[in-house]
């Protein structure tokens, strides 16, 4: 899945939907035999959405998760103070109305007053000044608090109020607070990491929590009282299917209403008149992008030779065509091709297996008896890590493991289940290779993934990537609101990124949603299908739950 409502910034990407339901520009492929809306096929009240899902939750507390999966759930039940609208513009949520000073220093939040919490309590400007503290207590053990230790202050004049200070320009300060609001009265004093609000949230957003069923469902239902109208839909399933292909099945028979289609169901699986009558496909450029990243603790990978090679024996149109049917682009750095940000000029390593094989050899790599190369005794040998699941990021790693076998590789590939691959391996830095994704913000500042200070368990650097230019750069990119300077910087970073390859960087996927035509209310946006869920419904007569 990908991040939804709560914080406005990066993620791991697991994929219900390849990366986004709520990303870029998307079109809708029509019905063949379209649902005639009447008089009668008017919005109502009532109805379940079931959305298909791989992966399971770690903690409906947002700041404490870096995965997809637990932002998915969290975002229909948190609020963060501001929000991107459909057009990818930023509006406030939980601030009625916020005003930057001339100098962009000072952010000062006027709060809804309409506004409860799950439980029926107001919410305040205190639940903010909680939020604000706890993400920066060196205690939490939140991915996310970088954004807040720019903040010298955080003042409540009243109930209502909120006014933020900082003490040096800070460019992605405003998108920052679109960080998840917690309630202060059922946290304050407590650690928040053992409240059971991990397990059962407490929230301002549309949806409330129900029921959470582990290996199988998290159930949500309406807030009746939600302060930009009541959803139309009653209840909100998340359904745990940990393959994409049993998933699918699920989605004909009935028993899924959502999910993401995989390129082949898309392209050739789902193009029949009953299909077509019953769903709805969509596809769009995604937000996210598809990696390599190596450890560079690793013996193997401090050789930047050697991550050359990598990147020089792995055809990317090949993947581009082999696995996503030509539902994507080739990705040659963090930054997502069309963006202001985006370095057009990277110069990207092209697919060149004797290039590939020349730097191997520099690197001191000999072929040995059995075809694949060793040194000093040792063969050269590694195991990409990547999630259950996800048959896409399989077909990848098969595919790269085959290109890297004919310049003398010898790659194995584990696939591991996605709550133990974040704690066991990713947090411990316990692998050689992942194949992983990120979800990118509207913002460029990735600070939190390539900045050398970064690198603690549960943080966002998990590769040890460490260069003293980039964290220089990362900090200007950051500290000015000149568009230009911080073109200028993040250009620098592409250049740098491309040079010595942390990263291969594979592609940009397309997203590829699908959902049941029964669901009604569907507006593609420039921020994809999710922005009004609210206002998704299904008409009386055609209500299943």
């Amino acid at each position: 899945m990908t991040f939804m409502r709560g914080t406005l910034r990066w993620q791991y990407c697991i994929m219900v939907v390849f990366f986004s339901l709520l990303s870029a520009a998307c079109t809708a492929e029509k019905p063949a035999a379209p649902h005639v809306v009447s008089a009668t096929a008017s919005p109502a009240y009532g109805d379940t959405l079931v959305e298909g899902t791989i992966g399971e939750a770690s903690t409906l507390i947002p700041i404490l998760a870096s995965d997809s999966a637990s932002h998915s759930v969290a975002g229909l039940v948190y609020n963060g103070l501001i929000k991107y609208d459909k057009d990818l513009k930023i509006v406030g949520d939980l601030a009625e109305s916020y005003q930057v000073s001339p100098d962009g220093l000072t952010i000062t939040f006027k709060l809804r007053r309409n506004v409860s919490w799950h439980d029926g309590k107001p919410f305040t400007s205190r639940d903010v000044l909680y939020t604000y503290r706890v993400i920066i207590d060196p205690k939490t053990p939140t991915a996310y608090s970088e954004d807040f230790k720019q903040v010298a202050a955080v003042t409540t004049p009243d109930a209502s109020t909120v006014v933020v200070r900082y003490a040096k320009p800070y460019a992605p300060a405003l998108a920052s607070w679109g960080v998840a609001i917690l309630p202060a009265h059922l946290l304050e004093g407590q650690d928040i990491t053992k409240s059971p609000l991990a397990r059962k949230p407490v929230g301002t957003g549309p949806f409330r929590f129900q029921e959470w069923v582990s290996g199988q469902k998290v159930v949500l239902e309406a807030n009746k009282n939600y302060f930009e109208g009541r959803p139309f839909l009653y209840r909100y399933v998340f359904r745990l299917i940990p393959d994409t292909s049993t998933m699918y099945m699920e989605l004909k028979a009935g028993g899924v209403d959502q999910m993401g289609l995989t390129p082949v169901q898309f392209a050739r699986q789902t193009d029949t008149p009953r299909f077509k009558a019953d769903f709805n496909k969509y596809r769009y450029p995604s937000n996210g992008y598809l990696y390599l990243g190596y450890n560079l603790r690793h013996p193997l990978f401090k050789d930047v030779r050697v991550r050359r090679a990598m990147t020089a024996a792995i055809n990317k149109d090949e993947l581009i065509q082999g696995v996503l049917f030509g539902m994507g682009q080739k990705a040659n750095g963090p930054m997502i091709p069309g963006r202001w940000a985006h370095n057009p000029n990277v110069k990207d390593i092209p697919y060149d297996p004797v290039y590939a094989r020349k730097l191997l050899s520099e690197a001191g790599w000999k072929v040995g008896a059995d075809g694949f190369l060793q040194k000093d005794g040792k063969p050269l040998r590694f195991t990409i890590l990547t999630n259950q699941g996800n048959q896409q990021r399989l077909m990848t790693a098969q595919i790269i493991q085959q290109r890297l076998k004919q310049v003398g590789v010898d790659v194995r590939i584990r696939i591991v289940e996605w709550a133990a691959f974040l704690k066991e391996f990713i947090d411990k830095g316990n692998f050689e290779v992942v194949l992983l994704a990120w979800m990118t913000s509207q913002d460029p500042d990735m600070y939190d993934i390539w900045h050398s200070s970064k690198t603690k368990p549960g943080e966002l650097n998990f590769i040890g990537y460490n260069n003293p230019e980039v964290d220089r750069l990362l900090e200007e990119g950051r500290s000015t609101f000149d568009i230009e300077k911080r073109k200028k910087a993040y250009f620098r970073i592409q250049d740098i990124l491309a040079e010595e390859q942390p990263y291969t960087f594979l592609y940009v996927p397309d997203a590829l949603p699908v959902v049941s035509s029964r669901i009604r209310g569907i507006e593609p946006a420039p921020a994809g299908i999710g922005h009004n869920l609210i206002k998704w419904y299904v008409p009386k007569q055609e209500q299943r739950y």
